[in-house]
């Protein structure tokens, strides 16, 4: 009898039925040992996050599963997955199998706290255990994470934390019941590269601690092959829903016996760029950018009653900045989580709340005062200025399809078109994005997150902006399809002579696309020049730590 922990045997997916029916996973075999680290990988939409998935029954409405999936109890015996009832795998979610998710976001509640969130995950397998001691759990799964303040990010809302802060908010919670297996889809996505060691250190580490009571194994969900070779013991590849190819990592990645698996490895970010044109038109330029909100505390709401009547105190959160984006350019923007970078880029786009957020300085975009331009003339100049965000399923209505999502930027700016003009239009940018027109009638969650992040690209080229804001835009996209799409980027700032801002963590990105690199902490600009010059020379202790974190991972 197999030792595994869990054994997917002929294990399949298919949606719909008869002529219909469409497999998203194929006859899939392989088992994961106690104490195992095992990654899968593939392109989007081979069928990871859906076999992933599949152990919590947690697979998309219509789903149909077929096969079996065996999990190993404590006491050493196997069941199926598949046969069990929903209330014992309820009892198993968490407590036995817990999941890291993609997109910290849309996986939160926005309602309730983080810390209250983490109690709950102890309290529904624990709820003898007082509320002071889960409290304590909470923050102790917060601080060993990396989160700074944990006492006070306990009281703190998804929306009041960053990208970062939220995912290791999520490994938190995932850990807080010490399950015997974790699921990790994507664990490290909106990390920067220096807390992806802090976070493959921390779940080796407790993985070690994890031996007194049994052993803990880890099924790693991930396009990051960098993270895989420092990270897992065995490696297997889905290509379209089938295993192509599986073996230890130093096999897979040094000697690969599949040509998709070659392919894989071998696809890094190519740097194509063209030099600037002299004295090309400056597009963008920001004049001693700053951004404040009032200082937060996260306490209790009595005390915050209490302090109504002092007077608050701000946080500030970028410092003044002095930057020109020109016609055809690219300026990278790097630094840890909770560095400033997507409040510079909400704050160029103003797009920040302004009811609690403070910015000074200026934004001058295409020879106009950002700031100073009244909301109709504001809405116009979007047609110029447009965006690509970090969170694709939290940037796309669910409600609407995707003909609708990448079109409703010409019904604004565009309203003349005809529908076979619009349709005409769509279908060329989901080409040029790497998807066909039978994209068009389908909703958001009936793709993969990478497939969700090209749709928000198409969205944001349609219009043929001057300048494109991408914050994290390859973020959720697996190696081969991260190249296809930097390449596409690359094309259209060609083509068009386009100016990129480019806020990332994967600095192979970063030297990819930018001419000129920007690096931020604590909101404070930390070093900025030519980006090649700057990699090979580092001036600052802090850059020097960056790149050094990005050769380990």
């Amino acid at each position: 009898m197999s030792s595994s922990l869990l054994r997917y045997e002929n294990f399949s997916i298919s949606f719909g039925a008869g002529r219909r029916e469409k497999f998203a996973v194929r006859d899939l075999s392989f088992e994961i040992g106690m104490g195992e680290r095992i990654a899968l990988v593939g392109e989007s939409g081979s069928g990871k996050t859906l076999t992933a998935l599949a152990p919590l029954r947690l697979q998309p409405e219509g789903a149909h599963l077929a096969g079996k999936i065996y999990w190993r109890r404590a006491d050493g015996k196997e069941e199926n997955l598949l046969d069990l009832s929903m209330n014992h795998i309820r009892e198993i979610r968490g407590r036995d199998i817990a999941m890291i998710f993609q997109e910290p976001m849309t996986a939160l509640n926005p309602l309730f706290t983080i810390g209250n969130q983490i109690v709950e995950a102890v309290q529904v397998h624990e709820p003898l255990m007082p509320i002071a001691q889960c409290r304590a759990t909470a923050i102790a799964l917060l601080k060993k994470t990396g989160i700074p303040e944990p006492e006070e990010r306990f009281h703190a809302y998804p929306h009041q934390l960053s990208g970062g802060q939220r995912q290791r908010a999520m490994i938190a919670m995932a850990l807080a019941c010490k399950p015997r297996l974790l699921i990790a889809d994507e664990p490290t996505t909106a990390l920067d590269v220096s807390l992806r060691l802090q976070i493959l250190d921390l779940l080796k580490e407790l993985q070690e601690e994890a031996k007194d009571r049994g052993g803990m194994a880890i099924l790693l969900i991930t396009h990051d092959l960098n993270l895989v070779k420092h990270f897992a013991h065995r490696v297997g590849v889905l290509n379209q829903g089938c295993l192509v190819e599986s073996g230890s990592t130093d096999e897979v990645f040094h000697h690969p016996k599949n040509n998709y698996t070659e392919q894989l490895v071998n696809s890094q970010p190519v740097r194509e760029l063209l030099p600037l044109v002299p004295l090309a038109t400056v597009l963008l330029k920001v004049n001693g950018l700053s951004v404040s909100y009032p200082q937060s505390n996260f306490a209790s709401a009595g005390l915050r009653i209490a302090k109504w009547f002092t007077k608050k105190k701000r946080n500030t959160v970028l410092h003044p900045l002095h930057f020109d984006l020109k016609q055809g350019q690219t300026i990278g923007v790097i630094g840890e989580s909770g560095s400033g970078k997507t409040t510079l880029a909400m704050a160029i786009l103003g797009l920040l709340n302004e009811t609690s957020a403070k910015v000074t300085g200026d934004v001058v975009v295409l020879d106009q005062s950002w700031q100073s331009l009244a909301p109709l003339a504001r809405r116009a100049m979007r047609a110029h200025l447009q965006v690509i965000f970090q969170d694709p399923f939290g940037s796309l209505s669910p409600r609407m399809t995707i003909f609708d999502i990448v079109s409703e930027g010409l019904n604004v700016h565009q309203p003349n078109l005809s529908f076979g003009e619009r349709e005409v239009r769509v279908i060329e940018i989901l080409r040029e994005v790497g998807l066909d027109r039978s994209a068009l009638m389908r909703y958001p969650h009936e793709f993969s997150g990478g497939q969700r992040q090209r749709i928000a690209i198409a969205r944001a080229l349609i219009l043929k902006p001057q300048i494109l804001v991408l914050d994290e835009p390859t973020s959720a996209l697996d190696v081969s399809i991260q190249k296809q799409v930097l390449a596409l980027l690359s094309a259209l700032q060609k083509k068009y002579n386009l100016a990129y801002l480019i806020i990332s963590h994967d600095l192979a990105v970063i030297r990819a696309m930018s001419h000129e690199l920007m690096v931020l902490r604590g909101g404070e600009l930390v070093e900025y020049g030519e980006t090649e010059a700057m990699v090979a020379n580092p001036k600052e202790p802090y850059t020097r730590a960056l790149f050094a974190a990005a050769e380990l991972v």
